[in-house]
């Protein structure tokens, strides 16, 4: 995946079957789609892939057990059968993990027991495990660091665990592989319509160049998640507003708070919320909230309620009671949901499932949804663009579709951190033993190595010291200081391999470091 190429791509193109606006989940997701069926398939991005919301997930494919409790059974059926899909189509990825919610009152085994039976019924042949009541010393012997105080035992089941941005960046070389055209910081900056107001096509400016083109397609997608407003504006400044951005935060701790390789879930918090703590990364990723804020943000900020009832839980349920200090980095997402007929209300009353709008101009927006299903959105997307008559019917081929990186899960050797690169392993240990430097550390007390920047920018489009270090390695995820500690020899390493000189350098890595303080607790005032 290789920018110039891309270029090439475009430059030879008069005309695409199909232009997708954003490079998250929906968007990469519906140009694997649109490309394997075998439409002229063009994507844009205006920063990154994966920059916004989708890389800052909880790192589950999941059904959705609360979505179960509030009755919505459809969502959640879909969601388990594209979680197993998943969990087969990107095993590099997608793996099970261990669920296991304490029992603090004796009436909470039979009835989450009972509860998750039906979730293990809706996952049919997809299933990943059976799920099953456990006693108290069971429970203390998977979750070692759990409260033991009035607690009467617990129940296990079992769900999907994977690396966000590092599935959009597979994603995307997916795309490619089958002729689609994928960029990253190439902005949209205008839409092109004919004499009959139908769009035909898209301005797009590359933030990396400068370039400016004038791109002609018979669809165009939206795909933007929070920001989808912003292109409906564009497309009609007196659009209804369709999207309600409902901000998350996840903190990320030491290992040491929950030890082992299960994951603890609680189903319902103080205020109804679910937590949940999970291994990633030999990590503890600990959250999330569910806010409605007024408006999107590329970088959101958490708020102190957030970050005071993500810790305060937290201690609740844990022996090793969490602290800002402990704080290895805390990120915040916000999902686009679907907004609802009625202006206010909760995030409880905001739909989960995906929806497609069709405007009088032609464009196509998706709105809602969430990681598991991108698939099954996908899907749905090409599948309504083919019904608006402009492009010719192709059946979809996704739902057996190995992604870049598969591999078969017996052969994925987890306690190798260069796993998430599946497929792709022996090309960076190439790199590795061809130049030893490569080999050495990002830095010391992570195992990223040199060559695994070397990679990112030669077959990962990365440009930017932030693609690196947040997306393409997760550094910035799982420690913050690390990775503001990484940023100038992360900086050298690009400019050598992009051509650029001690300037760039300096303020690449001057640049990267401001935007990471973000990711600091310290910084953050209470």
């Amino acid at each position: 995946m290789k920018r110039g190429d891309q270029l090439s791509k475009l430059n030879n193109n008069s005309e695409w079957d199909i232009i997708i606006i954003g490079g998250g989940s929906s968007g990469l997701g519906a140009a694997v789609d649109a490309a394997t069926r075998g439409y002229k398939t063009v994507l844009f991005e205006a920063h990154d892939f994966a920059k916004a919301t989708s890389s800052r997930s909880t790192k589950l494919l999941h059904g959705g057990v609360r979505y179960l409790a509030q009755g919505d059974i459809a969502l959640v059926k879909e969601a388990l059968r594209e979680r197993g899909l998943l969990e087969r189509n990107a095993s590099h990825l997608a793996k099970k993990q261990v669920f296991v919610i304490p029992n603090y009152k004796w009436i909470d085994g039979p009835f989450y027991t009972i509860g998750l039976k039906i979730y293990d019924m809706l996952s049919k042949k997809l299933s990943l495990g059976k799920s099953e009541h456990i006693s108290k010393s069971k429970a203390l012997e998977m979750l070692p660091t759990v409260e033991p105080n009035g607690l009467h035992g617990g129940v296990i089941y079992y769900d999907g665990q994977f690396d966000d941005s590092r599935m959009a960046v597979n994603l995307a070389q997916t795309a490619v592989e089958n002729g689609g055209a994928i960029f990253n910081y190439m902005k949209v900056t205008g839409l092109i319509k004919d004499n009959k107001n139908q769009i035909v096509g898209v301005k797009v400016k590359d933030e990396i160049s400068g370039s400016e083109y004038e791109v002609k397609g018979k669809v165009v997608l939206n795909a933007t998640g929070v920001f989808t407003n912003d292109i409906l504006n564009m497309n009609d400044p007196n659009h209804k507003k369709t999207v309600v951005p409902s901000q998350g935060i996840h903190l990320v701790l030491d290992k040491s708070f929950l030890p082992g390789d299960n994951a603890l879930m609680i189903p319902k918090t103080s205020d109804g919320r679910v937590l949940f703590a999970v291994p990633w990364h030999n990590r503890l990723v600990v959250g999330t909230t569910d806010v409605l804020v007024d408006h999107p943000s590329l970088e959101p900020r958490a708020l102190e309620q957030e970050i005071e009832f993500v810790l305060s839980t937290a201690s609740q349920y844990l022996v090793k009671k969490p602290t800002r200090k402990d704080v290895l980095s805390i990120f915040a997402g916000q999902r686009p949901l679907a907004a609802p007929d009625k202006e206010g209300g909760s995030t409880k009353e905001v739909s989960r499932n995906h929806k497609i709008l069709v405007s009088e101009t032609g464009l196509l927006s998706i709105i809602g949804g969430k990681w598991t299903t991108f698939r099954q959105m996908a899907e749905d997307f090409i599948d309504k663009a083919i019904d608006t008559g402009k492009i010719d019917r192709k059946p979809c081929k996704t739902e057996n579709l190995s992604i870049h990186g598969n591999i078969p899960a017996d052969q994925v050797d987890r306690t190798n951190h260069l796993y998430v690169y599946g497929s792709d392993i022996p090309a960076i240990k190439k790199l590795q033993q061809e130049n030893p430097e490569l080999a050495q550390k990002i830095h010391p007390n992570h195992e990223y190595t040199k060559a695994e920047i070397v990679w990112a920018v030669r077959e990962e489009m990365a440009q930017k010291v932030e693609d690196i270090l947040a997306r393409r390695v997760r550094l910035l995820f799982v420690d913050a200081r690390a990775a503001i500690d990484s940023a100038e020899s992360v900086a050298k390493i690009i400019a050598k391999e992009l051509g650029y000189d001690e300037n760039w350098i300096a303020n690449e890595t001057k640049e990267f470091q401001e935007l990471a303080k973000g990711y600091l607790l310290v910084n953050y005032q209470k």
